[in-house]
């Protein structure tokens, strides 16, 4: 029925048959057989034929009007699944909390300024919670951190763009030792129950004979960063994170026997996303280059305190 709607409009624009089979590249036949057909499936003339050359009547220009709207909608469905149109649309971004720091300003704003046309909404949450978004239809990408080797759980897919650590951080004025009997005396300020960065750090302790003894469970990087530069606990946050956010060593890295705890950061998605895509891959690139820098950086002026593994 949509080609029947279009010869439609076009005749209504050219003002005949004729005019209208000339912009469609068919013949005069053709277009009447159209017509004729919408007519049929409508129930309805739309013609007035008493006049030479037919032209329109009420109901004709009423359908007329919904003719128009529902080609208009066809060609956005077109536009929105076609990879080579220009990124339009609602863009729905969750980022695990690891990740929801403040530098991902440069890529989301590098995003808009490219694909103004994109409106970005942001989320934060743990993995689990953005998954579960991603498999109901209500985010279309996720910034995750995953252990190294692990992938989001089918049928969602996976792309890992970088890597990073996890280091045990204490007060640059701190007096624990890097052993897990010292670390074993320590409040701690770390991630809520949850995260597979604390599940790691507990086990290691708890295999070593301790327990970590929590002072704080906080979600924000930023303000666990605070927290442990004030002295209240040790922490466990993204070497990356230090690294940019510690120009006064302020804090001192703590590495006890045996603990080496990478991460994996990634894309998660359900599917393809049409004319998103672009935008996602602008996003990626951005992710990427900001640990790309980190890498880059040594972050020399961190006081690093190990001992023999």
């Amino acid at each position: 029925m949509l080609e029947d709607l279009r010869a439609l409009v076009e005749f209504a624009h050219a003002g005949s048959i004729a005019g209208a089979a000339d912009r469609l590249f068919r013949t005069p036949s053709a277009i009447t057989r159209q017509l004729q057909r919408l007519e049929a499936a409508l129930g309805a003339e739309l013609l007035d034929r008493s006049v030479k050359p037919p032209r329109l009547n009420a109901l004709g220009s009423r359908v007329l009007e919904q003719a128009r709207d529902l080609l208009r909608r066809q060609e956005a469905l077109k536009s929105l699944a076609s990879q080579d149109a220009e990124p339009h649309g609602l863009l729905r971004i969750g980022l695990t909390h690891p990740l929801a720091v403040g530098t991902l300003v440069e890529p989301i704003r590098a995003l808009s300024e490219k694909y103004p046309k994109v409106r970005v909404q942001l989320l934060s949450e743990f993995n689990s919670g953005l998954f579960n978004r991603l498999l109901a239809g209500e985010l279309d990408v996720a910034a995750v951190v995953l252990p190294v080797g692990k992938t989001a759980p089918p049928p969602l897919l996976t792309n890992v763009i970088a890597t990073d650590r996890a280091e045990i951080v204490q007060s640059a004025a701190g007096d624990f030792d890097g052993d897990w009997g010292s670390l074993g005396r320590a409040p701690w300020v770390l991630n809520p129950f949850g995260c597979f960065l604390r599940a790691h750090l507990v086990d290691q302790m708890e295999r070593a004979g301790f327990t970590p003894m929590i002072a704080a469970e906080i979600h924000n990087v930023h303000l666990q960063l605070a927290f442990v530069q004030s002295g209240y606990g040790l922490g466990l946050l993204p070497a990356s994170f230090i690294a940019r956010n510690n120009p006064l060593a302020t804090v001192e890295v703590l590495r006890p026997p045996s603990f080496d705890l990478h991460m994996s950061v990634a894309i998660v998605r359900s599917g393809q996303l049409g004319a998103l895509e672009k935008a996602v891959g602008l996003l990626e690139d951005g992710i990427r280059r900001l640990f790309e820098v980190d890498d880059s950086e040594n972050p020399s002026e961190i006081h690093q305190v190990a001992l023999p593994g």
